[in-house]
């Protein structure tokens, strides 16, 4: 495992952008399933997360064509929910919704999650932290993570909460790739993450500071083909300051990455065409 921390641990995952072909029908997903409220909704774009944090932003792209099964991209967009009991909540809304089904519930030891999928075909996860202190942490400085059925019963009885509580976040992004090695050299070695934990060659999990992940990467799906389709648009990588951001950028130069810099930040695209954005608070 490489232990070396080049982004603060404070370096969170921004807002999320998805491509979709029914806009409405997507934002009625993600208000009453998700329970994120939406701060904006016009114009062929929805702009949607907590009662105060924007979270996600959906574009209509009705002539985008849909993602094909060889194509990299987006396993899921994980929401981060402080609670067990907000975890419960999730469950009791997906419960609640017959048109909409849980695809799976488990346990990583290191977190609680749901599992499941908005209309558009996006993977989605809701999961709620186990304390840091109860994370498996073998001696090479990784976290020990495993999937392992998730006890739903054990989860509080749930509340009738319609939306997520304060303090829910995107807590991680997780995608398909076609090249593990090549996702490493650019996550890891250019953008600075730190590997946190590995699953042999086809699953890797990197964060800044000592979270268990901020990033997944996997080619279990065996994906080829460049991210061109509907589906994640590109998501945000925030980092605390300026300076943080100049040694990003000093590193994609280094490495020979096309890069663009914007006014708060850098937008570069990953090894199978996966846009993100750097940017600072």
């Amino acid at each position: 495992m490489s232990n070396q921390a080049t982004l603060p641990r404070s370096t969170h995952i921004g807002r999320v952008f998805l491509r979709v072909g029914d806009l409405d029908q997507t934002v009625e997903y993600y208000e009453t399933v998700i329970g994120l409220t939406t701060h904006q909704h016009d114009d062929g774009r929805a702009v949607l997360g907590t009662g105060t944090d924007p979270l996600v932003v959906v574009v209509a792209a009705p002539d985008v064509p849909p993602r094909s099964r060889t194509e990299t991209g987006l396993f899921h967009v994980a929401f981060r929910v402080p609670s067990r009991t907000a975890l419960a909540a999730a469950l009791g809304r997906i419960r609640d919704h017959d048109r909409w089904q849980l695809d799976g519930a488990s346990d990583h030891l290191v977190s609680e999650a749901l599992y499941a999928t908005d209309p558009a075909g996006n993977g989605v996860e809701v999961y709620c932290d186990r304390p840091r202190d109860a994370w498996p942490t073998p001696a090479d400085g990784s976290v020990g993570m495993e999937t392992r059925p998730l006890d739903i019963e054990s989860l509080p009885e749930h509340s009738q909460e319609p939306t997520v509580p304060s303090g829910t976040t995107v807590g991680h992004v997780h995608l398909e790739n076609s090249s593990l090695a090549a996702a490493r050299a650019f996550y890891v070695d250019d953008l600075g993450f730190r590997v946190r934990d590995q699953f042999g060659e086809s699953a890797l999990f990197v964060a800044a500071g000592d979270y268990h992940h901020h990033i997944g990467l996997n080619t279990w799906n065996e994906r080829t083909e460049p991210h061109t389709g509907r589906g994640l648009d590109r998501f945000e990588i925030v980092v605390p300051d300026q300076h943080t951001l100049d040694t990003v950028q000093s590193r994609l130069d280094a490495s020979g990455r096309r890069f663009t810099t914007t006014e708060d930040g850098v937008e570069v695209s990953d090894p199978d065409g996966i846009d993100l954005r750097v940017i600072t608070e």
